[in-house]
């Protein structure tokens, strides 16, 4: 009974996985596409989150949006560093050398593409392995 209160986030993950399976962003050869610049559909999604975002954000900033708590929404700023940048390219070579980032990854492992459990295991090795050298990482 006391996991029951997580049944609406299953729901909403299924969800969300149905609508990256429907609108192929998923897809390794949409993603193949996008970095061979031979297709504007998955920049479209990309730029389409981007926006959403800005807005979304402005909106919770300019309004003082509450939460379903009542509690204030804050958004605290965040400090550039070089890891960003070091973090983000690593990111992008293994989204283009394996055509999935880590939220298709789950979709394409549900869709059927048993390659994608491949491509978890990875993920969770990388995780853990920037966990233990944290530390000593640019931050």
């Amino acid at each position: 009974m006391k996991y029951l209160k997580y049944l609406k986030y299953l729901v909403l993950g299924v969800v969300f996985g149905i609508i990256l399976t429907k609108s192929e962003v998923v897809s390794w050869w949409r993603i193949q596409e996008m970095f061979r610049f031979q297709s504007f559909h998955m920049y479209g999604v990309i730029g389409s989150a981007i926006l959403v975002g800005l807005v979304s954000i402005q909106l919770i900033k300019r309004n003082r949006l509450k939460t379903l708590n009542g509690e204030e929404i804050t958004i605290a700023d965040k400090k550039y560093n070089h890891g960003v940048w070091i973090g983000g390219l690593l990111f992008g070579l293994g989204w283009a050398l394996t055509g999935a980032c880590p939220g298709p990854m789950f979709a394409q492992l549900g869709s059927g593409v048993a390659g994608a459990a491949v491509l978890i295991l990875a993920a969770l090795a990388g995780t853990w392995t920037y966990s233990a050298l944290r530390e000593r990482l640019p931050h």
